[in-house]
Formats: structure tokens, C-alpha cells, sequence
């Protein structure tokens, strides 16, 4: 596997918020939670000041553990693996790009991750240094993700997303669900799990809601349009493992396997379109992603254009 040669650390820094535990300092659980990482090297990252507090400011090594901060940290990845798949930019204006991303590439830095990232990617591409991110999918996820290309708009964008006013369509190849009346109209509570980066399904007032439909119907595996009306962490992977209809190709849910990084078995979802009203000019919007899943049935696939039927 080819790699990236390690370099002066990024000018962006990667981002982590303290999940729940009984540490007694940052240092405990920052070492606890990247096991990759050995203690001594967090401790010389503190010690070096480039690990920060919610304030930017640098934090000690013995700064004391709170369930829920979030700290900034500056890292190289020796041996960084190179992600084979490219990213492919649906539109672009003065204030918004919009852009496909491939399986396997995570949004921003990311444990072994740091410049093979879709924000670092766009930056080197575009040359726009203000990009950021407007909302997240999952590594494993393929499709849209909106960024914001001035400091300025940023939090217009991020009201628009915070009092849900865009809606996001996902499709999914999964188990089939003959005796479930579709749609389904899903209302569950997801909560964290363990290990810390899992979630998991509990009882208790709901937090979590989706629109499950039916696209294809045919065969053991049926292709699904899923509707999110949240946007909890791993919320479409949870529910659909609890539904009986695990996302084809899901190495977390329901049962943790280590092969998440098998190029031969993408993760089934799609973040396949995003509409809203532009906040700037009123206008409605609406993106497509290019990409398609294996078993659509409109002859498309993630690696290659429309297959045409023979004349």
C-alpha cells in the first residue's frame, strides 16, 4: 500500500471530544482511546503545546479530565496510508461547494488520517484555505458533503443545518424486510456504546428519527431510501442493525469486525442528496450525487458510469 512521507504537521489541527469515563486527566483518556498512540507521544505533544484546550490555548500534561471538552491536537501520521479514490467536486460558487466523496476517505483528520482527508484534499485542490465542512459522514460513507468557502457565511450555513431546514436522502443495499410495512417511520434512542467509537440502541424517549422506504424489492437484499430527520453519529447504521437489515458491508454494526478498511467491501450507504433553501438568495436548492450503489437497479455502480442495455 502506497504511503504518505511524513512532513511538518498540518497548519489544521485534529478535533476530539472527551467521551464519558473515570480518567483523572486528558492525558489518561487521550491514551486510552487512541491505543495506536503510545502515552509517551501524547505526553511530548502536551509537553510541545500542540495539544489545545476549547479555548485554543495549550493544555498542560496534567490538566485535568471533563467528559464532553473538546481538544485540538496536532499529530503526523508516519507511514500514512495513500487512499486510492478520488473525490469528485458536483458545484462550486462564491460561497458553497459541494463535493462526492469516495468510501474509505473521512471528511477531516481522523485517527491514521491526517493529509489523506477530504478537507486536506480539497484545500490542496482548490487552493481556498477557508474551507470547512458544514456537516459530517461517515469515513465509510460514500456521496455529498457541503463546505463553506468563507469564514463569514459559516454560521448561516450552520443554522440552516442546526434547525434541520436541509433535507438528506441516503440509499442503502441491506437485508430484505418482507414482513415490515414500508415506509416505516423510525422514532429509537442511540446513545454511545463501547467501544467508545460504537453507539448503540437503548430505551428511553426518542432522540433519533428516520424515514425508511423501499426502492428495489427484489432478491434477499433490497435497496433502501432512507430519510434522516436528525443527525445523531452512525444514526442509519444503528437503526437499520436494530431492524433487522444491517447495512450490507457494515464492520460495526451489529457485531464489531476489524476489517473496515476492505476495498472490495464498501459500506452500502450513500448520502445520495441534500436540498434546502440557499439562505443568501432564497433560492431552492437541490444536489444529486453521481455516485450509486451496486444494486441499483438504474445500472449504475460506485466504479464506473450508467451500464447501457445492448441495443
Amino acid at each position: 500500500m502506497d504511503t504518505v512521507a511524513p512532513t511538518e504537521p498540518l497548519p489544521r489541527p485534529s478535533r476530539f471530544q472527551l467521551p464519558p469515563g473515570s480518567w483523572a486527566t486528558v492525558l489518561d483518556c487521550l491514551a486510552d482511546a487512541f491505543p495506536r498512540v503510545d502515552r509517551a507521544t501524547w505526553r511530548e505533544r502536551m509537553a510541545a503545546g500542540r495539544v489545545l484546550g476549547d479555548d485554543g490555548s495549550p493544555m498542560a500534561v496534567d490538566a485535568p479530565y471533563r467528559v464532553g471538552a473538546r481538544v485540538s491536537y496536532f499529530r503526523d501520521v508516519p507511514g500514512e496510508p495513500v487512499l486510492p479514490f478520488d473525490e469528485s467536486i458536483v458545484y462550486q460558487d462564491d460561497r458553497l461547494l459541494v463535493v462526492d466523496k469516495p468510501h474509505f476517505l473521512p471528511v477531516v483528520p481522523a485517527g491514521r488520517f491526517v493529509r489523506q482527508c477530504l478537507l486536506h484534499r480539497l484545500v490542496e485542490r482548490t487552493g481556498i484555505e477557508a474551507l470547512a465542512p458544514l456537516h459530517r459522514i461517515d469515513r465509510l460513507t460514500a456521496g455529498l458533503v457541503m463546505f463553506s468557502l468563507r469564514r463569514e457565511d459559516r454560521h448561516v450555513w450552520a443554522e440552516l443545518f442546526r434547525g434541520h431546514h436541509v433535507r438528506k436522502q441516503y440509499e442503502a443495499v441491506a437485508p430484505a424486510l418482507p414482513g415490515t410495512a414500508l415506509p416505516l417511520e423510525l422514532a429509537t434512542r442511540i446513545e454511545a456504546g463501547e467501544p467508545f467509537f460504537r453507539m448503540r440502541q437503548v430505551d428511553g424517549p426518542a432522540n433519533c428519527f428516520t424515514t425508511v422506504r423501499a426502492i428495489s424489492t427484489g432478491g434477499k437484499r433490497w435497496l433502501y431510501e432512507l430519510a434522516p430527520h436528525t443527525g445523531r453519529k452512525h444514526q442509519l447504521r444503528v437503526q437499520m442493525a436494530a431492524l433487522g437489515a444491517p447495512i450490507q458491508n457494515d464492520p460495526w454494526y451489529p457485531e464489531l469486525r476489524q476489517d473496515d478498511d476492505d476495498y472490495d467491501r464498501p459500506l452500502q450507504l450513500l448520502a445520495r442528496s441534500l436540498a434546502f433553501v440557499d439562505p443568501f438568495t432564497g433560492e431552492a436548492r437541490q444536489f444529486e450525487s453521481r455516485l450509486s450503489l451496486k444494486l441499483d437497479p438504474r445500472g449504475r455502480t460506485l466504479e464506473g458510469p450508467p451500464t447501457l442495455p445492448s441495443p
